[in-house]
């Protein structure tokens, strides 16, 4: 009767989860003591709180920009009462408010979106309050938005300068430049994925 043979020793495909060795589940994160660590965690959470700083400055920068394009539309009023019929047009005074507000916007959903990004969703009532266009999920979509209000108000800069300046030559250098820029913003933004401010 033929004996049966002895069994050797496992393989490397009969071991079992156990008889890995130590390098194939990767090396671990460091991490600090339990007490340390977790003081570490809450300082840093809590630091994001920080971004409230920026958030309330760029709402005042805002208000300013509103505030000066109202005075200046108050007293683009008041020059075209006292010449209704000038020499020329005033219609570069009413591009500079265009500017203006615009450039307040852009302030105002920087604001929206830092708060968004570092704090918390606005809530009103537990409600939200945002329209679904300024919701931010990543810095991706704040660059998004502030550099497609950049592109706006160079584009009203250049109709402004078009309207006020009569040297040709002087626009079609400027006009390069202003075209150079949105090109290269919208490229930037496609080859990120955030043409639209999504992804």
């Amino acid at each position: 009767m033929p004996q049966e043979p002895e069994p050797g020793p496992p393989g490397p495909e009969s071991a079992g989860p156990e008889s890995a060795g130590p390098e194939s589940a990767g090396p671990e994160p460091r991490r600090l003591p339990g007490p340390a660590a977790e003081r570490v965690e809450r300082s840093l959470a809590a630091s994001l709180s920080l971004a409230i700083i920026p958030v309330a400055f760029l709402i005042l920068a805002a208000l300013g920009a509103f505030v000066y394009g109202a005075a200046v539309f108050v007293d683009s009023v008041r020059v075209i009462s006292s010449h209704p019929f000038p020499v020329g047009h005033q219609i570069g005074l009413f591009l500079l408010d265009i500017d203006l507000f615009l450039i307040g916007a852009t302030l105002l959903i920087s604001a929206i979106g830092f708060y968004e990004l570092f704090i918390g969703e606005i809530r009103v009532g537990g409600i939200a309050r945002m329209p679904a266009w300024l919701e931010m999920r990543d810095l991706n979509d704040l660059k998004g938005r502030v550099l497609a209000m950049i592109v706006m108000v160079l584009a009203v800069t250049f109709v402004e300068l078009v309207v006020d300046v009569n040297d040709g030559l002087q626009v079609l250098e400027y006009g390069g430049g202003v075209a150079l820029v949105i090109v290269a913003v919208t490229v930037f933004l496609r080859l990120t994925g955030h043409a639209n401010g999504r992804d």
